[in-house]
């Protein structure tokens, strides 16, 4: 299984990656050894998670939210859709679920946990 996941950083910038192991490349992005981008922006921690069935789709939806504004990321991340929905869209599908980190605490996922790092 596939992931394309968003990352916030500590200067309110937003990352884009895939991977099929989160809790490994999470851990890589706080230590600094994984992408170019976070080595020099210092990781909040993770905001969104999507599934992809293969690598090939994983790295076209990477493309594509890579591609968007701020502003439709920032929707993306808030209600599971580029484009603010209507009320009755508020629900999300396992693929779309949102996970937002805060300081005071972790997120649990495939049993590993995701701190934040100040």
């Amino acid at each position: 299984m596939w992931y394309v996941y968003i990352l916030q950083c500590k200067d309110g910038s937003l990352y884009t990656g895939v991977t099929t192991n989160l809790p490994r490349r999470f851990k890589e992005h706080v230590s600094r050894i994984g992408g170019k981008y976070t080595r020099a922006h210092k990781v909040k921690g993770i905001v969104y998670t999507e599934k992809a069935i293969s690598q090939s789709d994983a790295l076209k939806r990477e493309a594509q939210i890579k591609g968007w504004r701020r502003e439709k990321k920032l929707n993306l991340i808030q209600y599971g859709k580029p484009v603010i929905p209507s009320q009755e869209d508020y629900s999300l599908t396992i693929a779309q679920r949102v996970l937002f980190l805060s300081s005071d605490e972790a997120k649990d996922i495939n049993g590993e946990n995701f701190l934040i790092t100040e």
